[in-house]
């Protein structure tokens, strides 16, 4: 039986992979995961709700249950037992809370077949911290994508005042530092490569360059012709 085909794009805040993967998959005409934003729920629901972020089997509870359905793409639209939350998850407190809860075994566990279901012909675009390592180890094509504390942290703050989101420069790099360390020592699924990952660095690029190298290293791995 063949394999739905699935491109990883993983890395960490303010790499760009969550725009890369959306154009990736658009240009493909393959579906989108966001695994980030299912994170992002878990944590907005749970922090809305009153529930303790150490309650973990609370939280296994809550991720098993939630109705949660995505736009077109997951950065139009999310809604959550009927109730529209896609802003509200993007909010910088969102990403804190994803961390939180993402660094907990069991609720990764809870949420893993969530995000196996998205593989679907013709193929999918998957984007996260542990796509390529976890979740999807066979993958076709593997992308980590990295840039430097500052220009992540410069990204984030543009994104957000774009949206109308007030931000601080210094606090969202602190933050972000935090995160970093928080993903990259967690006990389960840390923030690393996967050993037969494309690794590429975007601090001095734009976007319409990542995404050009990304389908280059595609077109290359999957036809064999860059």
């Amino acid at each position: 039986m063949v394999q739905v085909p699935v491109i990883t794009i993983d890395g960490p805040s303010g790499s760009g992979k969550g725009t890369v993967a959306q154009r990736v998959a658009a240009n493909l005409g393959y579906h989108l995961l966001d695994s980030g934003a299912l994170y992002r729920v878990l944590g907005y629901i749970a922090d809305s709700r009153g529930i303790n972020l150490q309650d973990h089997q609370a939280l296994v509870q809550l991720a098993h249950s939630l109705d949660i359905k995505f736009g077109q793409s997951c950065a139009d639209s999310i809604e959550v037992d009927g109730e529209e939350v896609g802003t509200a998850i993007r909010q910088e407190a969102g990403g804190e809370l994803a961390s939180r809860v993402g660094a907990i075994p069991a609720v990764r566990q809870a949420l893993l077949q969530r995000q196996l279901a998205f593989r679907q012909a013709p193929g999918l675009v998957a984007d996260g911290r542990d796509m390529g390592t976890v979740v999807f180890p066979d993958a076709t094509v593997k992308i980590f994508l990295t840039a430097s504390l500052e220009e992540r942290a410069k990204r984030r703050y543009n994104q957000l005042i774009a949206k109308g989101i007030g931000a601080i420069l210094p606090d969202l790099l602190q933050e972000l530092q935090h995160r970093d360390e928080r993903d990259l020592n967690r006990e389960v699924s840390p923030l690393i490569p996967a050993k037969d990952a494309f690794i590429l660095d975007t601090t001095d690029l734009d976007i319409d360059e990542v995404v050009d190298r990304v389908m280059h290293k595609v077109a290359f791995i999957t036809t064999g012709r860059s």
